[in-house]
Parts: structure tokens; C-alpha cells; sequence
């Protein structure tokens, strides 16, 4: 049986990847806001170009949590 946990998820803005505030590797805070990544490589490309991806994900209709 799979546990269920009342821990919110967010999308790894870079890759999609599904992150949750335990399970994420890296943070940063971009506008006041918090972003979790999967991998140092992502939070990276982000803190490069944040507008890019968050450019894609309204472009995309991707919601970040």
C-alpha cells in the first residue's frame, strides 16, 4: 500500500520533475517566492534565466504550486 502524505508537490520549473519541499535537492527564492528542483543543474539553469521558464510554464498553461 502506497502512504499518502499531506506534503504539498511542486514542479521542478526547468524540468517538470514533481519535487516536494523534502524531496527537493535544491531551493531558490526568486520575487519573495520559493522554487524547488530536482538537481542542482536545474536550480542552476533557473537562477541563470527564472523568466525563461517561468515564461514556458504560463505559456504552457503549467501551474507551479
Amino acid at each position: 500500500m502506497k502512504h499518502q502524505s499531506n506534503e504539498q508537490n511542486f514542479k521542478d520549473p526547468v524540468c517538470g520533475m514533481e519535487v516536494s519541499r523534502t524531496t527537493a535537492i535544491e531551493e531558490f527564492v526568486y520575487q519573495g517566492k520559493p522554487y524547488y528542483f530536482c538537481s542542482g543543474g536545474c536550480r542552476e539553469a533557473f537562477e541563470a534565466e527564472p523568466d525563461k521558464y517561468l515564461r514556458h510554464h504560463r505559456q504552457h498553461g503549467i501551474k507551479q504550486k
